[in-house]
């Protein structure tokens, strides 16, 4: 809790102990009315609650609920999602108080991931912003605009790490770095949450997928996860840890199984870890018909599975109905207790009060909010903006970037009007008919200074099945019919014309997201074709790369002179990314995950550990841990970004090289900007604890500042170092820090860094 000086420790006292009266009595007042409310309800309305049904198109699964209307006159449904707009919410919501029984409102939620309508870049963009003030914007207008339209829940944050960008769903979280995942889940929930969800403009956060779901084997989703308990929490739970301690609303149990039980039916995880050890209050729900899929893991027949996930601690059952048609007759077979129902029921009937919806079922159905707050001018300037700050340029030989506002530019490739794939995976509630392509962004910001000329070039990919796999969600790509070479030839033609080859390539939006694992990374061979071609006329090419994952591209490293990787930058894509090409804005993001140089380096990460043969240098060595074929160093590092400046990191100065107990460090280094642009660089610091009872990492993020220099302009950058951020989980789970000696690194990405040592005794 924040407290304020006033007078003295007496006011300062006084003031505390008030806040905490007022939450005390607020809690209890709550705590009275679920009482009461419970007291009257029946057993069958009470496992009613536990409900949570689809009501309109299945967006994460092919099962659709039915005959929702009847249900909830029956009491059988606690909550809706699916469901948007507030006349239509005002509908059901009136079945629910005027047509049941006890007049229980729903609760209605969406997957409303990187924006509502106002689509923002995909989540592994906005984390390479590393800025958690845009971040939180990000979801404060996706809370705005969503509450507007009538939801009050959302299936976010997604902060599973990952370290497999062959899993498809690494677009949907911050990448591969717990430290950085965590602060990221902080903002997020704040940006949804607000300072109180009774407030009609925000909207409960749902972390997700609890837990370790980012770590699937191979890389395919919905896979077993199975990893020590020691990387469990020191790499893989801090982000949801995070989020709790952010007082996120509710949390959702992930499809993959922990020690041989699925995470859905973990009463370790769901009771043990999130309400034991990290005092958790609120709802936990199922992912979509998880608790069904159980089966198939093959924990028991519908009644089994049913009734291990509610004793393991699940509150909320998605879409697969398996509370509702099986815990009374689990009830009165005693398997399950009505202290399990009545547990259940309390907390998703307290996540409505907490949104106010037992004071008011109709605070999200204002149809003026939703004509006025939603994709209006000012959140699509915001989502311009910060798309443009989520771009990472990953090379620019020669200073080939920024691009001049004049003369001719041939835009080629399958990308460059693609208006419907720039919002990418994950945007259930985005209009695509609205997006900005590139070549519409391209246009207007270049106006009447110069020419575009526009053309294809090729396919996404030969493979016209798996273009067709990946052309869904109201995401539809025109595939051309014509002959490869006739394609290319019509792009060479454009090229020939022009000053400049601006070339838009990568994956399609649906290539990342749910279900969407690949086992290769690389460039489809279609594009590199078309990218080979281009570069041999001699003009200059500048990749502008759509993606969202790391991608295997050595052979576009070596051949492209300039790449500004995209990801998938939403509404406002188009007009961003043409900022970025002619330097109106200077491109400023950080990578969060890994680009490996093949897919035989996956899992790839910066924090990785020493072998006992650890390779010295990069090259092959005969009986050391490396490989025949390739360096064991990634394509580009985690942090790794460049700028159209350039920034000098001076010498490393540490306060002190020997401290004890709860001493302070300062690490400071002065950046410099040396070239001709203004620009924001990520200053980034790491530890490493030399020698532990544990092996440790080479390196762990433990803080970062994004800076702005003018030309010229140089700045100290200092970080505060206390014993908190030595502190690590050890093999009996205790959590603590270690005396002895300390490597502190600070530096631009995780690669290139300025070093100084320290002794640390206790």
């Amino acid at each position: 809790m924040r407290t304020f000086r006033i007078v003295g420790a007496a006011a300062l006292f006084m003031f505390s102990t008030g806040v905490l009266q007022a939450q005390t009595g607020e809690q209890q007042k709550m705590k009275t009315f679920i009482d009461g409310l419970m007291k009257k309800m029946t057993i069958d309305e009470k496992i009613g609650q536990l409900n949570l049904v689809v009501g309109g198109e299945a967006t994460t699964g092919s099962v659709v609920s039915t005959d929702v209307d009847t249900k909830i006159r029956k009491g059988q449904v606690g909550g809706i999602f699916s469901v948007t707009s507030p006349g239509r919410i005002r509908k059901i919501q009136e079945l629910a108080v005027n047509q049941s029984r006890l007049k229980i409102p729903i609760i209605f939620g969406l997957d409303v991931i990187h924006g509502y309508k106002t689509i923002f870049p995909i989540p592994l963009g906005l984390a390479s912003t590393w800025d958690m003030n845009l971040i939180e914007q990000s979801a404060r207008i996706a809370a705005q605009e969503a509450s507007a339209d009538g939801l009050n829940w959302t299936f976010s944050p997604m902060v599973d790490v990952s370290r497999d960008p062959r899993w498809g769903r690494i677009s949907e979280g911050s990448g591969e770095d717990p430290y950085l995942g965590s602060v990221i889940a902080k903002a997020m929930v704040r940006g949804y949450q607000g300072k109180s969800l009774a407030d009609n403009n925000t909207i409960m956060a749902c972390v997700k997928h609890f837990a370790l779901y980012g770590a699937a084997e191979a890389g395919r989703d919905y896979n077993t996860t199975d990893m020590s308990r020691v990387r469990m929490y020191n790499d893989y739970l801090p982000p949801y840890k995070a989020a709790i301690d952010a007082g996120v609303g509710s949390v959702m149990s992930s499809f993959n199984e922990i020690d041989g039980i699925p995470a859905t039916a973990n009463k370790w995880l769901l009771t043990d870890v999130l309400r034991k050890q990290w005092g958790f209050k609120g709802m936990v729900v199922s992912d979509y018909t998880s608790v069904n899929e159980m089966i198939d893991h093959g924990m028991g027949d519908l009644q089994q599975v049913s009734a291990l996930a509610l004793k393991a601690g699940l509150d909320m059952d998605m879409v697969g109905e398996g509370f509702l048609t099986t815990l009374k007759k689990s009830l009165n077979e005693g398997k399950v207790t009505v202290a399990d129902i009545d547990r259940a029921c309390r907390m998703v009937l307290e996540a409505k009060y907490k949104l106010g919806l037992f004071e008011d079922p109709y605070r999200y159905c204002d149809e003026n909010r939703a004509r006025t707050e939603i994709f209006n001018e000012a959140n699509r300037r915001k989502a311009r903006e910060i798309a443009a700050k989520s771009f990472v340029l990953l090379k620019n030989q020669q200073q080939v970037l920024p691009l001049q506002k004049k003369g001719t530019i041939a835009l080629v490739g399958p990308l460059a009007n693609a208006k419907e794939n720039m919002v990418g995976t994950w945007s259930v509630a985005a209009d695509v008919t609205k997006p900005i392509s590139l070549l519409a962004g391209l246009k207007e910001v270049l106006g009447a200074n110069g020419k575009v000329l526009y053309a294809k070039g090729a396919n996404v990919t030969e493979d016209s099945l798996l273009e067709v796999r990946t052309s869904i969600f109201g995401k539809p790509f025109e595939r051309d019919n014509r002959p490869a070479d006739v394609m290319i030839r019509e792009a060479l033609a454009a090229a020939e014309q022009a000053d400049v080859v601006v070339a838009a390539l990568g994956e399609l939006a649906e290539m990342t997201g749910e279900a969407s694992s690949r086992s290769d990374l690389t460039l489809p061979q279609s594009q590199v074709n078309l990218l080979q071609a281009l570069v041999k006329t001699g003009k200059p090419v500048v990749v502008v790369l759509f993606t969202g994952r790391p991608l295997a591209i050595p052979d576009v490293d070596k051949i492209a002179p300039a790449i500004l990787n995209v990801w998938f930058g939403g509404s406002e894509a188009g007009h961003a990314i043409a900022d970025v090409l002619f330097g109106d804005i200077n491109p400023s993001g950080k990578l969060t995950a890994t680009f490996p140089m093949n897919v035989g380096q996956v899992p790839i990460y910066y924090s990785h550990k020493n072998t006992g043969r650890p390779l010295n240098g990069q090259w092959f060595q005969k009986f050391r841990s490396n490989y025949l074929d390739v360096p064991n160093e990634p394509l580009y590092p985690f942090g790794y970004g460049l700028s159209y400046t350039t920034f000098t990191y001076g010498d490393l100065k540490l306060s002190s090289q020997s401290l004890k107990g709860n001493q302070r460090l300062t690490a400071s280094i002065t950046v410099t900007n040396t070239g001709k642009y203004a620009g924001e660089e990520v200053v980034q610091l790491y530890i490493r604890d030399v020698v532990g009872t544990n092996t440790r990492p080479l390196k762990e993020l433990k803080g970062f500042q994004k800076i702005s220099l003018q030309p010229g302009e140089s700045r100290q950058v200092s970080f505060t170092i206390t014993p908190e951020d030595l502190k690590f989980y050890n093999h009996e789970l205790k959590y603590d820090w270690e005396a002895g000696d300390f490597t502190i690194f600070i530096g631009g990405n995780a690669r290139d860094l300025k070093s100084g040592q320290v002794n640390w005794q206790k």
